[in-house]
């Protein structure tokens, strides 16, 4: 092997506050460390909870390039010398892309986690991890007693240093310790000496992810500008967005013609086995058939059919990296039997390659052989073969060979697929009136002025109107509602619309006198706010007569309907502040797209086991969900993976840059179905994504790896990191920067405007159909799935976001505070010289004032300038702090998952309920302090103090005077000069102005 060759070197420090588990009160713990099918394991500190080992550790790196979508997991044990066993003591997963380079690793300190629910862990374990092309990978030695040695050979010497005096010492379980001071000051010693090494062309970018606190890296000088991202540079956060550096479309040496299209994933090879049918194979009885591809320890079985007509026409893909044998072989059996009927095998060194887009390999008939050789008994079957990467078309359908364990009724579930959201239109139906309502026989049973009201429903969709009110010109069987209301409703209209009228006899109970059904896609369309003309519709009454039901038309009874179906709108499926699309549902009035949004979805790691499997213990069947407009479109299931590489390549026509595109992780719950608590059929949230594309330079990639955050009732949890590789392009920059000019929403949304609470409620109507919609799919997308990628609870009550919304606020009007504390500081003439050159240049301002308005302008295009500098070169993520995610309160956590109603008791309710008033009462003292200001203003004309208001008046006379005959600016200059005098010729009294505003009545003093 190659010795320059880089490698990875584990550095296994310390632990301390271990479990104890020898039934003693202590633990012999050692550690296993395994990394790309390598194990090695550290020597065993005898009757020690705070062990220290201070051993290198080196492994093989099969590809430098894969290291950040790779994870070392570490495993600490307590050894039984009585039983030759061993107890489980904690574990920790690392991901690769925390690795430093040789020269700039540092200890970081990780938390140990468990392996099951049942698991009693504790404790910290520290590690260092960095790339070395000076160290060699230990060779491992095993004794005649069983127990390991491990000697190192040093580089550029030919002999080991492993001895027979290492080799007593090693058998005697003593080693040489390093105190935990000692620790410490390497820690120390590494963090001075490190340098800033630049990263070659195509090497990674490895950054710094711990469970726990770890030392900080000092700065490199000349680094990133604020907001960028520096090369081996250590992050302050675990939830912070990092950059990556992965070999999109297989790398600057590994161009084809794949790379147009696929360039935003790295290619993952692939051999794919088609398998189309067989003939001329005789099977006594005519029992059904299957075939199967082995590959190694792989193997895959296609469908059964029948003797008679053998032909299955599926594909198999086997991952490169999981490739085992030099030879594939293909069996056709009968059913339930191991002996195979015929065989046939290829060479893989013989097996082409194929690059789309070239035309799919034709099929072959290939002579079977028996289980003696013969070819001369056994029929044929028709196969292709091939290399390809996942731009292959088979790749989509494909039975995956890390799919080998999912039972047959979840393949399906686990293939990529892309779906479309239905077109939904807003339906409006106008009850205008009914005429000659005839009451039933409960209503006209007893004298009283009946209560009629109209009832619409659209599928599961129900509104009423109002109750008719009364009228001395109208009849009580001529009631008058003329009330718009407006439902949901899928493209194609497989609905009915029914109008029923119905009189409310009793409290909670109503009486149908008449009904109409009429078929939604019969209603008239239209795409501006032109009046479509209403109709008149014969009632009709249903009577129960025993078994059977009679509808019959009463004569007369009609009702007054207009109907229409709204094109112009935009339906809204998801929030406004995250949609993804804000065009018209009428296609004609859709407008050219403007640029090409292009993602590749890479891979993620570090993900959190989501649920037991018997016999494995934690695991995750990964999927990842995008949606950008109606087209949504849902990853490969990556089976029993912490982290998964999916590389696949999606594309967006994008119509508006102001839009957001999301992406979430899930969980398949329909993988296996022996999965340890998983009945509940829910996939379960791992973490979601949003990019807003606004905030994207055009053309340009970024490949950063997105943090996977979940709130929990505990508090904020990283569930992993996402990596995505994101493109938006555009064809002409002017049609974009036109867009910013354009309205948002389309025209009928200002022409006639829906109110708040119509939007939200047909929002949650939008989401309904939609998850409906997308559940009928095969597979489906479940609703829990659509419901978290749509926001579905983003108008729930929440403390925490309450108290993010008002720290946001308060962010923004800082700017004023803090332009208010400069002014103030001018004032008081702190720095003499800047107050000055303030009066100075405020003198000029006012001589000439035409240079006000220029001046502010130029100022401002100024600092845009200036902060040009420190642009933000990331897309923005998740942000912890922003979302006063990291210290919230548990009970407000739990108050936040509450269901509504409620589920909890009444004292935490009382509780609760207290401290919101509580809250609240600030806020409205708040409000009432800003009601008394503003009534001050009017109190000055009101005369509700004459004296105040006769003063007021005799001001505004002699002001008017003065102003008319002093010029403006000058009023104005002496008003500033004075109000800049310097703080020994001011008195700290308030002003007269403000002593007489605050003297001004206001409401307070009637309120109860």
């Amino acid at each position: 092997m190659n010795s320059t060759k880089e490698k990875l070197v584990v550095e296994v420090l310390a632990a301390h506050n271990l479990m104890p588990k020898d039934g003693e009160g202590s633990s012999s713990p050692f550690v296993e460390v395994e990394f790309e099918n390598q194990r090695q394991r550290t020597q065993v500190k005898y009757k020690d909870l705070n062990p220290v080992w201070n051993e290198k550790l080196v492994f093989h790196v099969n590809e430098v390039a894969d290291l950040p979508y790779r994870t070392i997991e570490f495993n600490i044990f307590n050894e039984k010398r009585s039983s030759n066993s061993r107890n489980f003591l904690g574990k920790v997963w690392v991901s690769g892309s925390s690795i430093a380079r040789e020269g700039e690793e540092v200890a970081q300190l990780y938390t140990l986690d468990k392996r099951s629910l049942f698991s009693h862990v504790r404790g910290e374990i520290s590690l260092k991890l960095y790339l070395s092309t000076t160290e060699e990978v230990k060779q491992v030695i095993t004794g005649n007693n069983g127990g390991t040695f491990i000697a190192r050979s040093s580089p550029g010497s030919g002999h080991s240093t492993f001895s027979k005096k290492s080799k007593n010492l090693q058998q005697e379980g003593t080693a040489m310790a390093v105190h935990p001071q000692n620790l410490g000051q390497e820690v120390r010693r590494n963090t001075q000496n490190q340098k800033p090494v630049e990263p070659g062309k195509g090497e990674i970018k490895p950054v710094v992810i711990t469970t726990g606190p770890g030392p900080v890296l000092p700065a490199a000088s000349g680094g990133a500008p604020a907001g960028g991202s520096g090369i081996f540079s250590n992050v302050p956060s675990e939830f912070s967005l990092k950059e990556t550096s992965p070999h999109l479309g297989g790398g600057a040496s590994n161009k084809d013609k794949t790379s147009a299209t696929y360039d935003l994933v790295e290619q993952m090879q692939y051999l794919y086995v088609r398998v189309v049918k067989a003939r001329e194979i005789s099977v006594f009885g005519g029992g059904e058939l299957v075939a199967e591809v082995k590959l190694g320890n792989y193997r895959g079985i296609t469908k059964r059919v029948g003797s008679g007509h053998a032909e299955w026409d599926q594909v198999f893909a086997f991952s490169k990296d999981c490739i085992q044998s030099s030879m594939v072989e293909i069996f056709v059996k009968e059913k339930d039997k191991d002996d195979f009927l015929g065989r046939v095998w290829f060479d893989l060194n013989e097996v082409p390659k194929r690059v789309p887009p070239d035309s799919q390999l034709a099929p072959q008939w290939f002579r079977m052989e028996d289980k003696t050789g013969d070819k001369s008994k056994v029929g044929e079957v028709m196969v292709s073969i091939w290399f390809g990467t996942q731009a292959d078309e088979a790749f989509a359908e494909a039975w995956h060979s890390k799919a080998a364990n999912v039972h047959f009724d979840g393949l399906c579930s686990i293939k990529s697929k892309v779906y479309l959201s239905p077109k939904l239109w807003y339906l409006r139906v106008n009850i205008i009136e009914a005429q000659d309502v005839v009451l039933g026989e409960k209503g006209s049973s007893f004298m009283r002025f009946p209560e009629l009201s109209a009832k619409v429903q659209v599928g599961n969709q129900v509104l009423r109107t109002r109750i008719s009110p009364s009228s001395g010109n109208r009849s009580f069987s001529n009631p008058v509602w003329n009330e718009d209301l407006i439902f949901v409703v899928p493209d194609p209209f497989e609905d009915y619309l029914l109008v029923s009228v119905e009189d409310r006899i009793a409290q909670n109970r109503e009486e149908v006198v008449g009904r109409v059904l009429l078929p939604v896609k019969s209603i008239e369309r239209r795409v501006d706010d032109k009046p479509v003309n209403s109709r008149w519709f014969n009632l009709e009454t249903q009577f129960n007569t025993g078994s059977e039901v009679k509808s019959m038309s009463r004569f007369g009874s009609r009702i007054h309907i207009r109907a229409s179906l709204d094109g112009g709108y935009h339906v809204l499926d998801e929030a406004t502040m995250y949609s993804s699309d804000v065009r018209p549902t009428a296609k004609q009035l859709w407008k050219p797209h403007i640029g090409v949004l292009e993602m590749g979805i890479l891979g993620a790691n570090n993900l959190m086991p989501m649920k037991m499997k018997e016999g494995k213990g934690g695991a995750t069947d990964a999927y990842c969900v995008a949606k950008y407009g109606q087209k949504w479109v849902r990853t490969r299931t990556v089976v029993d993976s912490l982290a998964p590489k999916w590389n696949e390549q999606y594309t967006w026509e994008v119509f508006d840059p102001c839009t957001v595109v999301t992406v979430g992780v899930f969980d398949n719950c329909r993988v296996d179905k022996h999965t340890a608590g998983g009945g509940s059929g829910r996939d379960a949230r791992i973490g979601k994504v949003r990019i807003r594309l606004s905030t994207l330079e055009s053309d340009r990639v970024y490949t950063h790896s997105y943090p996977l955050l979940m709130l929990h009732p505990s508090g904020v949890k990283k569930m992993g990191e996402l990596h995505l590789a994101v493109r938006f392009s555009c064809a002409n920059i002017i049609n974009v920067l036109h867009m910013y000019s354009m309205p948002l929403l389309p025209k009928m949304h200002y022409v006639r405007p829906l109110s708040v609470n119509q939007l939200e409620s047909l929002r949650h109507q939008a989401m309904t159909v939609v998850a409906a919609r997308l559940s009928r799919a095969e597979p489906p997308l479940g609703r829990e799935v659509v419901e978290y990628m749509l926001d579905h609870d983003s108008h729930m009550w929440s403390m925490r976001k309450s108290k993010a919304n008002f720290f946001r606020l308060m962010n923004v009007i800082s700017i004023i505070i803090i332009m208010g504390r400069i002014l103030d500081s001018i004032r008081n003439w702190h720095r003499p010289v800047y107050s000055a050159l303030f009066a100075i240049l405020f003198l000029i301002l006012v001589m000439v004032p035409e240079l006000i308005i220029p001046a502010v302008l130029v100022a401002m295009a100024a600092v845009g300038m200036w902060r040009f500098r420190w642009r933000p070169r990331q897309p923005p993520s998740m942000d912890t702090r922003l979302s006063c995610a990291e210290g919230v309160n548990v009970d407000e956590l739990d108050e936040e998952f509450d269901s509504f109603p409620t589920s909890r008791s009444a004292e935490v309710v009382r509780m609760r309920y207290d401290r919101l008033r509580s809250v609240a009462g600030r806020i409205q003292t708040v409000i009432g302090d800003m009601a008394t200001q503003g009534e001050r203003f009017q109190a000055l004309l009101s005369w509700r103090d004459p004296r105040a208001t006769f003063l007021f008046i005799l001001g505004c006379l002699a002001a008017a005077v003065g102003f008319y005959v002093v010029p403006v600016k000058w009023v104005v200059a002496l008003w500033g000069l004075y109000w800049l005098r310097p703080p020994r010729f001011r008195s700290k009294l308030p002003s007269r102005a403000v002593t007489f505003f605050k003297r001004l009545p206001t409401k307070a003093d009637s309120m109860l």
